[in-house]
C-alpha cells in the first residue's frame, strides 16, 4: 500500500482509542498504520496533556502549507533568463553557464517550467528551437559521382582530435523565389561556423565563397572539407589545388555524416526560416545571426562557445 498522511477521520479514531488506553500497536494494527506512526501523532498532537484530534489536524495543515517551497522565481533572475532567450541561448545554456560562473543557478526544466506557467514574458515560440517532428530531407538535386570518399578520411578528423577540418554545405531560399542562397563552413572540432552569401548554386559562386572563408582566417585553418555531392561541390578539384586541402564527399543520403554541419544549418534557420528569401538579406543580417551562434555556450565544448574554442586553436597556430 502506497504512504498517505493520517485524515480527520483516523485522528479522531486515534483519539477515541487513545483515551480508551490502547496501546500504540493496538491503535496501529486497528487503523492499519505502523505503531511508530501513531506514537509520533500523539506526541506531535498534545494538547492541554492529552491527543485532541482537530488541534491536531489544524497542526497538520498548518506543517503542511509552511513545507512548500518558495522557489528560485525572482523578477531579476526572470529578467536575466529572458535576455538569454532572446540572444538564441536555449534554456540548458543559460543553466550551465551560470552554474560554471558560481551565479544564481536553476536546472534548465526550471527554465522550461517558467516558460510554460507564463512567468517569462517571451513566448515558447518564440526562443525554443524545435517546433515539430523533424522530417528526413530527401536528396532530389544533381550530384555527381567523382572525387575523395569520405571512408578515405583520416580517422582523427573523424574523432575531432586535430583543427582545420570543416563541413561545407548550402542553404537555399525557397523554390520559385530566387536563387539566392548561403555557403555554410562548420569548423569539426570547436564547431565555429561561417555563412557566405552566394547569388546563386553554383560550383563558381561556391569556389568565390570558399575564397572568401578561407580569407578570413590565417594560413593553416584549412586542412580538410567534408561535403554533400551536391553540384555546386564540382568545383572541388580548384579547391585543393588552390587552397592545399584535401576535399571528401559524405555518402548519398547520409547527412548524419555532417552532423555539426546540418546542425548550425539548423541553428541558422532560427533566424531565416525556410521560405525565406535570401536576396533579401543583408551580409549584415547574415553576420549578425552567425556572431549570435558563434556565441553561444555549448555542451560539447564543456560550456565554452565556438568563438572561445577556435581563438584557443588559432593561437597555437601562431
Amino acid at each position: 500500500m502506497s504512504y498517505s498522511h493520517l485524515s480527520i477521520i483516523e485522528r479522531g479514531q486515534l483519539e477515541t482509542l487513545n483515551e480508551l488506553g490502547w496501546t500504540t500497536r493496538e491503535i496501529g494494527l486497528k487503523l492499519k498504520r505502523h505503531h511508530s506512526t501513531i506514537a509520533r501523532e500523539l506526541q506531535r498532537g498534545q494538547s492541554n496533556d492529552h491527543y485532541e484530534a482537530e488541534v491536531a489536524h489544524e497542526a497538520y495543515e498548518q506543517r503542511r502549507a509552511s513545507c512548500v517551497p518558495t522557489g528560485k522565481f525572482t523578477p531579476e533572475l526572470a529578467e536575466e533568463v529572458q535576455e538569454k532567450l532572446k540572444l538564441t541561448w536555449s534554456p540548458e545554456q543559460i543553466a550551465e553557464k551560470r552554474r560554471i560562473e558560481d551565479q544564481t543557478f536553476v536546472c534548465f526544466k526550471t527554465i522550461y517550467r517558467w516558460l510554460y506557467d507564463g512567468k517569462l514574458t517571451v513566448s515558447e515560440t518564440q526562443v525554443l528551437r524545435h517546433r515539430g517532428k523533424r522530417r528526413k530531407p530527401m536528396e532530389t538535386r544533381g550530384r555527381f559521382l567523382v572525387g575523395k570518399s569520405i571512408r578515405q578520411r583520416p580517422k582523427e578528423v573523424r574523432n575531432r582530435t586535430t583543427f582545420g577540418h570543416w563541413e561545407l554545405d548550402t542553404v537555399v531560399s525557397s523554390r520559385g523565389r530566387s536563387k539566392a542562397c548561403a555557403a555554410t563552413f562548420v569548423e569539426r572540432k570547436t564547431r565555429f561556423y561561417t555563412a557566405i552569401k552566394m547569388p546563386d548554386r553554383t560550383a563558381y559562386s561556391m569556389e568565390i565563397a570558399f575564397g572568401v572563408a578561407a580569407s578570413q582566417h590565417p594560413q593553416g585553418s584549412f586542412q580538410t572539407a567534408t561535403t554533400d555531392r551536391g553540384k555546386e561541390f564540382a568545383c572541388y578539384m580548384a579547391l585543393e589545388n588552390i587552397h592545399d586541402i584535401r576535399v571528401y564527399f559524405a555518402d548519398p543520403y547520409s547527412s548524419w555524416q555532417r552532423g555539426s554541419n546540418e546542425n548550425a544549418n539548423g541553428l541558422l534557420r532560427e533566424f531565416f526560416p525556410k521560405g525565406h528569401d535570401f536576396a533579401t538579406v543583408t551580409d549584415e543580417e547574415l553576420a549578425e545571426a552567425v556572431r549570435l551562434i558563434n556565441h553561444r555556450p555549448r555542451k560539447c565544448l564543456n560550456w565554452k562557445s565556438a568563438y572561445e574554442a577556435f581563438m584557443d586553436e588559432l593561437s597555437h597556430l601562431a
